[in-house]
């Protein structure tokens, strides 16, 4: 399903409408997997993100209650999402995006969780790059934030890619949680300095 609708997707916003415009793609790490995450406001960036890495597939962390039901819940599993208990998260939440990585994928994560301006930062990106020793692909969105002005408006869709953090790096320096840490201060920092150039460039 995930194929089959990101190729229609793709066609329509960045071949016919040309909507989707991705800056620094030379960032993108060419054949390893990677945590790639994004600032998010809404649910177009989920969908343009995706946009921005195809033909490579994105596994999205969903929140659980998006799960709800056998139709929604094997909906969103073909489309390459998992659940997630975003209130009381455990250790089983880490386990599978730690194995996608492992068998080559990419994982998709919202670091300031909920669809709001400003929301601090949580660490889960962080945790699973230090277990998984995987990189950090840092992005940021800008554009609209309803489907529906993709198609009636002007606006362009942008995508920007930060240079990928390297958790082995912080793993080398200093112990696992202050290396958590650590990583999703680099994080932050590098995302808002992303939103501040993609305002720049919109």
């Amino acid at each position: 399903m995930y194929k089959f609708l990101a190729t229609l997707i793709y066609l329509i916003t960045n071949i016919l409408l040309r909507k989707v415009k991705v800056i620094n793609k030379e960032n993108v790490p060419a054949q390893e997997a990677f945590i790639v995450t994004c600032n998010h406001r809404s649910m177009v960036e989920i969908i343009i993100l995706a946009m921005a890495l195809y033909p490579r597939e994105v596994h999205y962390m969903a929140k659980q209650e998006l799960f709800k039901g056998k139709l929604l819940d094997k909906f969103f599993r073909s489309c390459n999402a998992f659940p997630v208990n975003r209130d009381n998260p455990g250790p089983s939440t880490l386990k599978i995006p730690v194995k996608l990585i492992k068998e080559g994928k990419i994982v998709g994560i919202f670091p300031s969780g909920r669809r709001v301006d400003n929301a601090p930062m949580k660490k889960g990106a962080a945790t699973i790059a230090v277990m998984s020793k995987a990189k950090i692909l840092p992005a940021a969105y800008d554009g609209p934030i309803h489907f529906r002005d993709i198609f009636l408006k002007k606006n362009k869709c942008y995508i920007i890619f930060g240079e990928p953090i390297d958790s082995t790096e912080f793993t080398a320096q200093y112990q696992k949680n202050e290396a958590i840490e650590a990583i999703t201060h680099t994080l932050e920092e590098k995302t808002n300095a992303l939103i501040m150039k993609i305002k720049n460039e919109a």
